[in-house]
């Protein structure tokens, strides 16, 4: 029997993660979404792979605050897919609830030293869907379709019934490009969704760094600001002011004199 804790974060998809093909273009993204239920508890994950140089996981571990939700990208890289490969790969989220006295620290700091008997773990396999496959295979499944008519179902004119009801070879032609066609706009607009959720991912971390470099310097700020306040309200030397008085008196004796 196990002795290993239940999980305490919300992952979701629970059991599976889905790319859909072709695989041999753009890297294809899959998510995942972790949430932190808990009221109190801070939690740290980290994620595994049983094909490190299949994927690339951001963030591949970090650590999440109470009532929080982290988004993970899954992104494929490129490949000719092998269908007996498909078994093979596989995911693991593990976590580690903080202690109460947790610092914040690297989350790669906290996995030196973890306890296994604190470790959370979930697994998920990998599923792919192949559109080229599929095409392919709806190919086939037309040909197949399409059988040798029977050589007694004849009419009036001595011609069978397959002869009269055979589909045009051009007008095959133009459905399997016309499927192809919707297939590759499909994969396209996934890359660019996937493209896009990346670079969502990548603007949030960039907020995270400027609200935490924004309060480092609300401190300076203050005390610049102070400063340039107390030296804008002092006096004027008063060596200063009695040169301008003097100059003053000058002119208005200088003017009185002019005018008597």
């Amino acid at each position: 029997m196990s002795n290993k804790p239940e999980q305490v974060l919300i992952i979701e998809p629970q059991n599976e993660l889905r790319f859909r093909g072709p695989f041999t273009g753009a890297p294809i993204a899959s998510y995942m979404k972790l949430t932190n239920p808990t009221n109190h508890q801070k939690v740290y994950f980290k994620i595994k792979t049983t094909a490190p140089k299949r994927y690339c996981v951001r963030p591949n571990s970090g650590l999440i605050k109470p009532k929080e939700i982290c988004e993970i990208a899954v992104c494929l890289q490129p490949y000719d897919f092998d269908p007996n490969e498909k078994n093979k790969h596989k995911f693991m989220v593990q976590t580690i609830v903080a202690s109460n006295e947790d610092p914040d620290e690297d989350p790669a700091e906290i996995w030196k030293d973890v306890n296994a008997d604190q470790l959370m773990d979930t697994k998920l396999k990998c599923v792919f869907e192949n559109p080229v496959s599929a095409t392919t295979a709806t190919k086939a499944k037309a040909t197949t379709s399409t059988s040798k008519p029977d050589s007694n179902s004849t009419d009036g004119k001595n011609k069978t019934v397959g002869e009269q009801t055979k589909p045009s070879p051009k007008a095959d032609v133009e459905t399997d490009e016309k499927l192809l066609k919707v297939a590759q706009e499909v994969t396209q607009l996934r890359v660019e969704e996937s493209t896009l959720r990346q670079e969502n991912l990548l603007l949030k971390e960039e907020i995270m760094k400027w609200k935490n470099a924004a309060l480092g310097k609300d401190v300076s700020l203050a005390s610049s600001v102070s400063g340039l306040t107390s030296h804008s309200n002092s006096p004027m030397p008063m060596s200063t002011t009695s040169i301008i008085i003097a100059v003053a008196m000058v002119v208005v004796g200088y003017l009185l004199g002019k005018l008597i």
